[in-house]
């Protein structure tokens, strides 16, 4: 029992002891929490005290300077100014490449073969020069025939004039009647009306003979070519086409409003499919306008002589062309090209803000919406008016106004020109 006793003393006592332990460790840790946050208090101060004593020196400083350090530019960037100068004025159109004047070559026979074929489509003929043949058999037989019929009547007409002659002679004797003289008189004059239509028989035969050779009526170019050798004419039917002096024009289609701008006379520039220039002269203007598509017909002459060796080669009638119509000379506002950046839609530029101070070439730029217009070696022409901050003095970003937004602070810098180094 004693055993027992002792055996729950002994228990009781290492509990408490365990106890005691525990209460120790727990007390130690809350000591170094507590030192830790007083240190830490401690350094948080002491940099609050730098801090404060950092920006008393600074203010200190800027008592003594009285103005705050400038602001940092975000861009370098070149500025350019405004030109006011004349452009010479044009007004582009397109149209159709046409002949100058197109001539129909046909024939007024009818029953007749076609027996040669002398010329091709692309041939330059001469006025005068022999394209096809007809046959002649059968109208050489004719005219034969009409020939013999005129020497027949010259024939009966020498008759009845000696007849006539003679019975003039015995009218006086009395020895012919007054009816018999009127009857060989008549006779005269049937035979003399006989032989004029056997001359006319004649002509018109002939003229048939003529027309079997198909000649060119003027100097050009074959443009089209209907004829087969072996067929038989009809009275009418189209043989060849003919650009006459192989002559060619531009025919430009314009609005009403633009064509008001074009005068006879006025010069022409015509663009080739090679990207040569082709000099022209307006001619005509149409003197209406199509009800379909509203636009009207410019008749530009293309001047040969003025253009270089081969440059009308590239051009060929029924071909679509582009022009430029030159206007006279008018004034334009204008900025490099670099300047115009495009911003929702529409063109802005970029100009210093001449209302902020600007120290040491770094100021604030100011976004401006314009209108442009023409553009010209590398300048575009400025529409808008000149209000809204911008002035013939402005100073306009250049390069690097692509990268820019409103209100961005900038530095200004010379433009260098980049040269290329030696290898």
């Amino acid at each position: 029992m004693k055993y027992v006793l002792d055996h729950k003393r002994t228990a009781i006592i290492v509990s408490a002891l365990l106890i005691l332990m525990l209460l120790i460790l727990v007390f130690a840790k809350r000591g170094m929490s507590a030192d830790q946050t007083v240190n830490t208090s401690h350094s948080a101060k002491g940099d609050i005290n730098t801090n404060l004593g950092a920006s008393a020196v600074g203010l200190g400083n800027a008592g003594n300077t009285g103005t705050a350090g400038p602001a940092r530019p975000s861009l370098s960037v070149t500025v350019a100014t405004m030109q006011n100068t004349a452009w010479a004025g044009s007004s582009s159109a397109n149209g159709s490449i046409a002949a100058w004047q197109e001539a129909i070559i046909g024939t007024e026979l009818n029953g007749v073969r076609l027996n040669e074929l002398l010329v091709q489509v692309g041939d330059k003929v001469k006025r005068g020069q022999l394209l096809a043949k007809f046959s002649e058999d059968t109208i050489s037989t004719e005219v034969a025939q009409q020939e013999a019929m005129l020497a027949e009547a010259e024939a009966t007409l020498a008759e009845a004039q000696s007849n006539a002659r003679r019975a003039m002679q015995l009218k006086e004797s009395g020895a012919i009647s007054i009816q018999q003289i009127n009857q060989y008189a008549t006779a005269r004059n049937t035979a003399f009306a006989r032989m004029s239509a056997a001359k006319a028989s004649v002509q018109s035969v002939r003229l048939r003979l003529k027309q079997t050779r198909i000649v060119a009526p003027d100097d050009g170019v074959i443009s089209a070519r209907n004829a087969t050798i072996g067929a038989v004419a009809q009275s009418g039917q189209e043989l060849f086409r003919l650009i006459r002096q192989g002559k060619l024009e531009w025919r430009a289609e314009m609005t009403a409003e633009d064509s008001a701008l074009i005068n006879i006379g006025q010069q022409v520039n015509v663009f080739a499919t090679d990207g040569s220039v082709i000099q022209g002269k307006v001619r005509m203007l149409a003197p209406t306008v199509d009800t379909q598509t509203r636009k009207t017909l410019v008749y530009v002459d293309l001047l040969e002589g003025t253009n270089k060796t081969g440059a009308m080669n590239n051009l060929k009638a029924g071909m679509f062309a582009k022009g430029a119509f030159l206007l006279a000379e008018t004034n334009a506002i204008s900025v490099p090209s670099s300047a115009v950046v495009m911003r929702d839609g529409y063109a802005s530029i970029f100009v210093m803000d001449t209302s902020k101070d600007v120290t040491k070439g770094i100021g604030k730029v100011k976004q401006l919406r314009v209108t442009t217009g023409r553009t010209q070696n590398g300048r575009t022409e400025i529409l808008s008016s000149l209000n809204n901050g911008l002035s013939a003095t402005s100073k306009v970003i250049d390069s690097g106004a692509g990268f820019l937004a409103d209100g961005d602070i900038v530095r200004v810098v010379s433009a260098t020109p980049i040269s290329s180094s030696p290898k």
